[in-house]
């Protein structure tokens, strides 16, 4: 365990030396993040007040759905381009024969970037719901970490998943793209499942996205108790119980494959 904290805080250490010279960065992202918060607020606005998916004001209900996606699409991508950099930079050969097996390697390489986006995720919400004034009544705070944790969970066995589709094809953006989609259009991301047809309902129970966009939602807005909140909880840990090991598993036999295909470095 030190020794894995050690290469944690080492590139950690990296990352954030990488991100100090790239200031103008900051403004840039803290500028385009208010702009498209002023967005969601308007658009909520041409909708109505009347307007309540799940019983939730509709710019809360956008900021935790676009935030959340945000957060998962841009964490999963990070999983992909660490493979591929490596593959492009001609590092990937070298760093898979270390002693650090490959899911530890690639989750070290992005966790601080995971902390990073996860930092812009809070800012997000916060910003928005100070900024325009959102009441939130009595949130049940630890209940909404309890979701966020197990939802974190398993946006990294996800990530990993789509690694080892990156190692094996070499076409890790088309995984991307098709959990980019399934989650715009399935889980509840600008427009309550509700709406869709019946089929699509149950198709969108299935992917873990829907769960914690109802957990999160319900336990900052509508002051939902652990009861309440016990269907999210449970799917999220069920699903966090089976894609982790089954992530990890998949990641070091794409490696044991790609070594004895030759292919560890292609691209």
């Amino acid at each position: 365990m030190l020794q894995l904290a050690d290469k944690l805080l080492s590139i950690a250490r990296r990352d954030l030396l990488t991100a100090v010279r790239y200031r103008t960065g900051f403004v840039l992202h803290g500028v385009g993040m208010l702009i498209e918060i002023v967005t969601f607020y308007y658009l909520a606005r041409a909708v109505g007040p009347q307007f309540h998916p799940d019983g939730i004001a509709y710019f809360p209900f956008l900021l935790i759905g676009t935030s959340y996606a945000t957060f998962l699409a841009s964490g999963v991508s990070a999983f992909v381009q660490a493979v591929r950099e490596a593959q492009l930079t001609g590092t990937m050969e070298v760093l898979m024969t270390t002693a650090t097996p490959p899911y530890q390697l690639v989750l070290l390489t992005v966790l601080s970037t995971y902390g990073a986006y996860l930092v812009s995720t809070f800012a997000f919400v916060g910003v928005g719901l100070v900024v325009f004034h959102v009441p939130l009544g009595h949130p049940n705070v630890g209940g909404a970490l309890l979701v966020l944790v197990l939802s974190v969970l398993t946006a990294f066995a996800l990530g990993i998943l789509a690694a080892s589709f990156q190692v094996i094809t070499q076409k890790g953006t088309a995984a991307l793209w098709l959990l980019n989609t399934a989650t715009a259009f399935l889980t509840g991301t600008m427009f309550p499942v509700s709406v869709l047809p019946q089929s699509l309902q149950k198709l969108s129970w299935l992917i873990p996205v829907t769960h914690s966009l109802n957990g999160l939602r319900q336990a900052l807005f509508c002051s939902a108790g652990l009861r309440e909140l016990r269907g999210p909880v449970v799917a999220l840990a069920v699903f966090a119980g089976v894609l982790l090991p089954l992530s990890i598993l998949s990641f070091s036999w794409a490696v044991r494959r790609a070594k004895l295909e030759g292919s560890v470095a292609f691209y």
